[in-house]
Parts: C-alpha cells; sequence; structure tokens
C-alpha cells in the first residue's frame, strides 16, 4: 500500500488553516502548525523541519495580516510575508515539494474599473500589500513557475477574527453603525479558498490564480446582508440603522483599494469549479454560528 501523501500547513491557527484542516481529502496526511510550532521567518527552523518531516506539499496559509499595523510594524510584516514565502519556497525546492502560496488583493492599487485579471499590474498601496507582493516575488524567483499562488480578498470565516463576526457584535451592542460604501470588492468564505487549495493541488496547478467568491459588494452592502442573514437565523434579535461612510469619512493608517473585485474566471476553468455567490456563501458560514455554543 502506497504511504499518504503529507501535506504540511503553516498558519493552522488563522482562519484559512482551520478551514484547510477540516476539508482535507482523507487521502491526504495533514500537519498543521501554527507559529509556536513552526516560525516560517526562522531560515534554519524552515529548513529543519521540512527536511525532518518530508511533506510532499506545503500550503503556506501563515500571514501578517494587520494591515494598518504593518506601516509601523514593517520589519515583522517582511519577516513572515515576505521571508517567510521565501523559506518555504527554498525549503520546498531543496525537498521536491509543492509550494501553495496564498497572497492578495492589496497587491494591486485598488485604481481598476473592471475585475482585475492575474496579469494586471501590481501596485500596493500600502507595506501590508508591499510585503505580500514580495513574498509572490521570492516565491517566483525560486520556484519559477511551478509554484501556485492565488490571491484572494475579504477572507472570513466561523473560526477567527473577521468582519462578519465584528459586525454581528456591534450590531448588538449598538443601535446605529456606520460603514464603508465606496470600496467595493466581493466577500470570500475560507472554506471555498480551502476547497480550491486542494483542488490546485490534485491538479497539480501552477501559476498566479485569484479566488473568491462570486458577485461584488461595498463594505455597507456586505454588512446589510450580515444583518439581514443573521436577524433570519436568530443571531440578532432586531436590525439596526447601517449608515453608508466615505473612505474620507473614517480614515485608517494604511490605504484600502478602492475597487478589489478579483477576476476568477481562468481559476474556476483551471479548478474545474464553479463561482458560488458570496451571500450564499455568507449564509452557509452564517449557518454554522447558530450551531455553535
Amino acid at each position: 500500500m502506497n504511504a499518504k501523501k503529507k501535506v504540511l500547513i503553516t498558519g493552522s491557527a488563522g482562519q484559512l488553516g482551520y478551514e484547510l484542516q477540516r476539508t482535507a481529502p482523507n487521502m491526504l496526511q495533514v500537519i498543521a502548525v501554527d507559529r509556536t510550532q513552526l516560525d516560517i521567518s526562522d531560515a534554519k527552523a524552515v529548513d529543519t523541519w521540512v527536511a525532518e518531516h518530508r511533506p510532499d506539499a506545503i500550503i503556506n496559509a501563515a500571514a501578517y495580516t494587520a494591515v494598518d499595523q504593518a506601516e509601523t510594524e514593517q520589519a515583522l510584516a517582511s519577516a513572515i510575508n515576505e521571508q517567510g514565502a521565501k523559506n518555504l519556497a527554498q525549503a520546498a525546492l531543496v525537498q521536491g515539494a509543492k509550494l501553495l502560496q496564498v497572497s492578495t488583493d492589496f497587491v494591486f492599487s485598488g485604481d481598476a474599473h473592471s475585475p482585475i485579471p492575474v496579469t494586471a499590474v501590481c501596485q500596493p498601496q500600502g507595506f501590508y500589500g508591499e510585503s505580500k507582493l514580495r513574498g509572490e516575488q521570492a516565491v517566483q524567483e525560486i520556484l519559477d513557475d511551478q509554484a501556485f499562488i492565488i490571491r484572494t480578498a475579504w477572507l472570513y470565516s466561523a473560526h477567527g477574527n473577521n468582519f462578519v463576526k465584528t459586525m454581528l457584535r456591534l450590531m448588538t451592542e449598538r443601535e446605529e453603525l456606520g460603514v464603508i460604501a465606496d470600496q467595493v470588492g466581493t466577500p470570500t468564505w475560507a472554506h471555498g479558498l480551502a476547497t480550491a487549495l486542494w483542488r490546485a493541488l490534485e491538479a497539480d496547478a501552477t501559476g498566479i490564480h485569484h479566488w473568491s467568491d462570486a458577485g461584488v459588494a461595498s463594505w455597507y452592502d456586505f454588512a446589510q446582508a450580515i444583518m439581514e442573514e443573521g436577524e433570519a437565523l436568530g443571531l440578532l434579535e432586531k436590525p439596526i440603522t447601517l449608515k453608508p461612510l466615505t473612505t474620507d469619512e473614517y480614515p485608517t493608517p494604511a490605504s484600502r483599494p478602492a475597487y478589489s473585485v478579483l477576476d476568477k474566471t481562468t481559476t474556476w476553468q483551471a479548478l474545474g469549479l464553479e463561482g458560488q455567490h458570496w451571500r450564499v456563501a455568507l449564509r452557509k458560514m452564517m449557518t454554522e454560528l447558530t450551531k455553535r455554543d
């Protein structure tokens, strides 16, 4: 009997790491580690771990994602998002393992007016996006076109901290809430992204890809949907007043893309998957929340 293929998942404590573990195919042996078990910014530690465990594939779901704090914690953001990706790519090269690297819509300027293709010019507007882009570039330099890089946006899950859970909490605490209405993108259930990554591994897909759910929304639209679904599912007792805000009315240390709708058509074709509308995915995730203590 052939031994199961071994897959290393970094960032196991995060939203995507959680979803990757719960959707992992049975025919694989999954080893999921968080930063306390493997610090990917430590090249020696990565080399030693990979040499010892000899994974057939590595899914890098570890990331520094504090967008505003990245402006003042540049060294830490770089260590995880750039150096960490580089260390994993180098170890994958030596081991002969497949690397699947997760990136972000923040590599783009946000100035587009139609879904952004994978070939679009990258021009990050903040250090978080810059660090993730450098991570992409490091992976490509080391593994050429053999790695699988997937950019995503507006990620949420029943696990961890995210916009959906923050909105639900605030909607129970307040009578009125202001939400940005002039930044447009697509919410992405981490469960769907995890499924896409497993499919990519199965298909031995390579190159740069985009993934989010289907459709378009502003943060205001997203919040309105969360409120409606939350009330319907019994997660909220009553609706509150939502006020649309402009970006200028809610300044943040780091710039956010005004438009970050990713073009997923080539990814859907390559992986043989169909896009699920973000509202459908949101309902599924929020239904999960009703089953938790």
